[in-house]
């Protein structure tokens, strides 16, 4: 960042020689080195610490390992950070995303360019997820996270400031409070920008300046502090869901300034079923279920949604579809839930009882139609499946609310 800090000066975002500075809360934004520090005395009660936490011991072997040329202000090159979001068996790495590598290697080449990167998709296609890692393997830093909405605001996104110091000093770095926006340019780090069209059109184009110049104005401040410049290694990762078009349609000048990328749902079975067990399993374990969810169960899951998402059974019969979202993420969810369910309830590992009621509120999420969707598709397209778990799915419809 090519900005003056005056002298004796308490800079709220960035020192002299670069290094982070403190934050008003007394926390400051976590480096590479911090993050590999971290994974060792992160507290066990987090419930999710950030993917540098998590995997700072992955990052610390890719970096020992990286000898390909890495971008500007990048972490990693371009080759290491493929490699820890697909995963690299020779350096136990593990992979992270499952969906398309091209879409990995995309994205990639999008945040070392001068274009954002948005990812878009139906929700609960990891986008989210995606966004994360994609950070923590570009800047080391995957907590720069603005979360749109209907009340997000700019000084959420850009700063704002310490009405207490603002009242005595006037408008000083000592008052000024960074955003997301402001403390990834200053420190040349990769932001989120998570569901970018919840936010109103006006919030959303307070990022076409930092996009297309590269630059953040805070007319506030006098001289040279008034304009932060984007250190190298500064991107902007948004996402947006597609079942939110046209609540808040990005404008042209904001679309050009980003390459899009498209996150489709897994299509292969085996694979969401490999997916859906790690990481209910996972879950469980850090709700202290020491029982691993049943597969056959998880089948009946994963078929059940795939089945309920696309409208078309195995064996091909149309059927109504649900508007609710039946999404992989949800399929988690909801096998989370059997778990907790049966063990918490019962003393053992969650049934296909526990899964019917479970999945009722995850059905009637978003009509009341949807529920008695679900209730003709346990009626309808259970009989002629073979295996004891269809016969008790069939036999728990009653479980249904209404029934």
């Amino acid at each position: 960042m090519t900005r003056s800090t005056p002298p004796n000066s308490a800079s709220s975002f960035v020192s002299p020689s670069g290094a982070s500075a403190a934050s008003p809360s007394g926390a400051s934004a976590a480096s590479p080195s911090a993050s590999s520090s971290a994974s060792s005395s992160a507290p066990e009660h987090v419930q999710r610490p950030p993917a540098e936490v998590r995997y700072a011991d992955e990052l610390a072997r890719l970096r020992a390992a990286d000898d390909a040329p890495t971008p500007p202000g990048w972490a990693l090159s371009l080759r290491a950070a493929r490699a820890f979001v697909v995963g690299d068996e020779n350096l136990g790495v593990t992979r992270k995303f499952v969906g398309d590598p091209s879409l990995i290697d995309r994205a990639l080449v999008s945040l070392a360019t001068s274009r954002g990167l948005l990812l878009v998709g139906e929700p609960g296609t990891a986008k989210s997820l995606l966004s994360e890692l994609l950070a923590a393997a570009v800047s080391g830093d995957s907590t720069l996270t603005i979360q749109g909405g209907a009340a997000t605001t700019e000084d959420q996104i850009k700063y704002s400031w310490n009405y207490a110091l603002l009242v005595a000093e006037g408008p000083t770095e000592r008052s000024l409070v960074p955003a997301p926006l402001l403390r990834g340019m200053a420190h040349g780090k990769v932001v989120r920008f998570e569901e970018i069209t919840r936010c109103p059109l006006e919030v959303q184009d307070c990022l076409l300046s930092p996009l297309s110049d590269r630059v953040l104005a805070v007319p506030e401040l006098p001289g040279a502090a008034s304009m932060v410049f984007a250190r190298e290694g500064f991107n902007i990762i948004a996402t947006a869901n597609t079942r939110d078009r046209g609540v808040n349609d990005m404008s042209s000048a904001l679309k050009r300034r980003f390459n899009f990328e498209t996150v489709f749902p897994i299509g292969d079975f085996d694979t969401e079923l490999a997916l859906v067990e790690t990481e209910a399993g996972a879950l469980l374990r850090r709700s202290g279920v020491t029982a691993p969810p049943r597969r056959d169960v998880l089948e009946v899951l994963v078929t059940a949604f795939r089945e309920l998402r696309t409208g078309r059974t195995g064996r091909g019969d149309e059927m109504e579809r649900l508007s609710s979202v039946m999404s992989t993420a949800e399929a988690v969810s909801v096998a989370h839930a059997v778990g907790l369910r049966g063990w918490f309830l019962n003393g053992t590992a969650g049934t296909t009882t526990d899964l019917v009621s479970c999945l009722a509120g995850t059905a009637a999420k978003d009509s009341p139609e949807d529920l008695a969707k679900l209730r003709r598709y346990l009626e309808q397209h259970t009989s002629w499946r073979s295996g004891p778990q269809w016969r008790e799915l069939r036999d728990a419809r009653r479980e249904l609310p209404g029934g």
